[in-house]
């Protein structure tokens, strides 16, 4: 006779199903992951492109399959809180000996949040906090090699490389690691350390995105301790250091949360994630999980950050700053470097796109290479935060333009569906406030972020300059999405210059996707001195014929190379 099973039967079989999906999945992001060296060595480009698609939607699929055998499982009793909350506890020591307990329990939030339809948290089935006060297993090595007894900057560029074992062959290896040296050199003058190196650390294991591998560490000299990185590219001629970057700045710039994510193979994040903050304190420590790939458990750390805010500060949720927009409703913490976006219900006749497509575009932007241009998005269903933490006017906006998807009471607001991004300033009030020194610097980088966003085969649509914001190193970047589009579905055209073929009264036919780079000039935004700078720099962007000769390059298959840090931080001969 069949006996049903137990409880505690029940949520030992849960949890090791979970636990086994959840080790199917990080067997497989790392199988992906460790491919990477051996696309950078052969150079096969389009190989890495597809890697990192497949590498996204692993996430996905993992834990609606964990999702669809639980259900099987448990059958009556799937949502019975009771069987979750020892499921919960029988999980947890499962992965208690693991490297990456921190991104297990993610995944097991991300299992019960598909079963439940739970508003806010609830800490009897999710891991709202670790349950771990301290990591639960020992590091049993350092994430970085060490490099002591340097005699000479040489010397040490050399032993890292030779530690790193890139696969190919350098172009000119010897050139490329006196130059790196002497940038290395200069900069330890400059910052008034002393010229000689006493000890490095570095990770030797590269940091893999689009065309580049770069080698993160850090050098000792005297009282300084500096961040030290080597970015390699791989041209037909063979491997070179096209750069060294050696400030916070750069090297937080690399890792901007407007850019893709590093394929960077990596048993122990929470020890990779830590040395990566020794390098950029200002980092919050969700960005950069999210930026080595873990960008699951990096929105789990997002939400700590936030509640944590909300939890020390009296602050409440105010609009943010800028022109209001006519798709989402935005609104911010002042103390907290985030904006929170929640699609309206209704737009206006201009806005030809329904709530699914504005939600396909984030969907968009995040399986795209964003190259540094596209802010990334962290999507969250069913937020709860205590009414009382919002302004009257966050109220009355989400109550008359949000009411499908928030949900407000007396005691609290339910955010159905939200995106949480980084906070930056909107481009037009930057100009407003800007000296003219940054004010052309930022003007220049606006068309910069136009161009950079067609090489990687994305058209903006909408070129306002209150579509575009800066961040806090003067980079401009998009974050608009609702008329973001693939590059290739756009016709570019020339205006006519004579009414030969027009219709009478002077008009001629325009279709849904044509587009007239001849009249980017009418919605610059911007005169005088500014303007001008911005027609000398950027000409090529009122030209059709560039347009499409992009479109041809991006179409056959070629991966334009954004660089992720300045020309003039490239080494001489790169």
């Amino acid at each position: 006779m069949f006996q049903p099973l137990t409880d505690s039967r029940i949520a030992y079989l849960g949890a090791e199903l979970i636990c086994r999906f959840f080790e199917e999945f990080e067997t497989r992001f790392r199988i992906i992951t460790r491919r990477a060296p051996i696309r950078f060595a052969e150079r096969d480009w389009d190989g890495f492109s597809r890697d990192a698609t497949e590498r996204l939607d692993l996430y996905e699929q993992s834990a609606a399959g964990a999702k669809s055998e639980i259900e099987a499982l448990l059958a009556d009793r799937v949502e019975d809180a009771v069987v979750w909350a020892s499921m919960k506890a029988v999980y947890s020591g499962l992965i208690a000996r693991r490297d990456d307990w921190e991104l297990a329990e993610t995944f097991f939030n991300s299992v019960t949040r598909r079963i439940f339809s739970t508003q806010g948290v609830d800490p009897m089935i999710e891991f709202v906090d670790t349950d771990f006060d301290t990591p639960p297993t020992a590091s049993s090595q350092p994430v970085y090699t060490s490099f002591e007894s340097i005699a000479t900057t040489e010397q040490l560029v050399d032993e890292v490389l030779d530690a790193v074992e890139i696969g190919a062959n350098f172009r000119s290896r010897n050139r490329d690691v006196a130059a790196a040296a002497r940038a290395v050199e200069g900069h330890l003058r400059s910052v008034g350390a002393l010229r000689t190196i006493e000890r490095a650390e570095f990770v030797i294991t590269p940091f893999f995105r689009g065309k580049g591998a770069y080698v993160v560490g850090r050098i000792f000299s005297g009282s300084h301790v500096l961040p030290m990185v080597l970015g390699l590219l791989h041209p037909r001629e063979g491997v070179i250091i096209d750069t060294v970057l050696l400030t916070e700045n750069q090297v937080s710039v690399l890792f901007s949360f407007a850019r893709s994510y590093f394929h960077v193979d990596t048993a122990r994040p929470w020890d990779l994630v830590r040395f990566l903050r020794s390098l950029m304190p200002r980092k919050r420590v969700s960005e950069l999980y999210i930026a080595i790939g873990s960008h699951k458990h990096g929105k789990t750390v997002l939400y700590r950050e936030l509640r944590g805010h909300l939890i020390g500060s009296g602050e409440r949720f105010d609009m943010a700053r800028g022109i209001r927009g006519l798709v989402m409703v935005v609104f911010t913490l002042p103390g907290f470097d985030v904006v929170i976006k929640v699609i309206k219900d209704r737009f206006p006749p201009q806005k030809s796109i329904t709530r699914s497509q504005v939600k396909a575009k984030y969907r968009m932007v995040f399986r795209h290479d964003r190259a540094g241009r596209l802010i990334d998005a962290q999507t969250f269903d069913r937020l709860e935060f205590p009414r009382e933490r919002f302004s009257d006017e966050v109220i009355a906006v989400l109550a008359s333009e949000c009411a499908r998807s928030v949900t407000i009471s007396d005691d609290v607001v339910v955010l159905g569906h939200a995106y949480v991004e980084r906070r930056v300033i909107p481009l037009d009030l930057y100009l407003e406030n800007a000296d003219p020194r940054s004010a052309r610097h930022v003007v220049i980088d606006y068309g910069n972020a136009i161009g950079d966003m067609a090489a990687s085969g994305i058209f903006p649509g909408d070129l306002l300059l209150k579509n575009f914001g800066v961040t806090r190193h003067g980079r401009v970047v998009f974050y608009d999405y609702d008329e973001l589009t693939d590059l290739g579905n756009m016709k570019f055209r020339e205006l006519p210059e004579h009414d030969d073929g027009l219709a009478p009264g002077g008009w001629f036919a325009v279709g849904p996707r044509d587009v007239f780079p001849a009249e980017f000039e009418t919605f610059l935004g911007i005169q005088g001195e500014l303007r001008r700078i911005y027609k000398i720099h950027h000409g090529r962007l009122f030209d059709p014929r560039w347009w499409r000769s992009l479109q041809e390059r991006v179409a056959a298959g070629e991966l334009i190379e954004i660089y992720p840090y300045e020309s003039t931080a490239r080494l001489p001969g790169g």
